[in-house]
């Protein structure tokens, strides 16, 4: 959806953006991957940075996207794994 808007609104000078984050350590998380399980690990091997993400990854995306900076003008319509 959020490509279809993208497309739609451009002509308009309005941009959209998805923040959709893999694994993410949270309390939530933890209740279905322990922490110190070997599925943290190899879930973490799987991840190409190598880490699960934290809510400041996420943040911090969702703050660039909502402010001026962010006003670049995309090239193209694609996704980024945070």
């Amino acid at each position: 959806m959020a490509r279809t808007w993208a497309l739609e609104t451009a002509p308009h000078g309005i941009t959209i953006n998805l923040v959709a984050p893999g694994p993410i350590e949270t309390d939530m998380f933890h209740e279905l991957v322990p922490q110190g399980s070997p599925k943290l690990d190899q879930l973490a091997r799987s991840i190409p940075v190598g880490r699960i993400g934290r809510p400041d990854d996420v943040a911090r995306a969702v703050m660039f996207f909502s402010s001026r900076d962010s006003d670049c003008g995309g090239a193209s319509v694609g996704s980024i794994t945070l």
